[in-house]
């Protein structure tokens, strides 16, 4: 270990700091991306399927500082579908709950990566 004088002690300190900071964004970083991509292939295998277009449109995109998981391509659908819907004929559909069961695998799978991110 090297010797450092009383002086330059804060200055160490505040390089190694910064050195953490951006191994720790780098890699919640992957972890980010990771996460939204299981995310996107769980939501692909468990969307209910007619023709199959609505559960092949899920993707991902950054905004910001985040990554957002949404449908490309029947982005008016997916209320509908998970909540159930009103029909013409007065009766209702029940809804098909496939998108809260990944959110909540998601958001747990994210916080554990945060946490193997932020010891190692």
């Amino acid at each position: 270990m090297a010797k450092i004088s009383i002086d330059d002690l804060s200055s160490e300190i505040t390089k190694y700091l910064k050195e953490y900071n951006s191994d720790v964004t780098k890699k919640l970083e992957v972890s980010k991306k990771k996460v939204a991509s299981d995310g996107v292939s769980e939501l692909k295998s468990n969307s209910p399927r007619r023709t199959g277009g609505y559960a092949s449109g899920w993707s991902q995109r950054k905004n910001g500082n985040a990554r957002v998981i949404y449908n490309r391509t029947h982005a008016s659908l997916t209320h509908l579908l998970e909540n159930g819907h009103a029909n013409r004929d007065g009766g209702r559909t029940a809804g098909i709950p496939h998108i809260a069961p990944v959110e909540q695998h998601v958001i747990e799978e994210f916080e554990a990566e945060v946490k193997r991110d932020v010891q190692s």
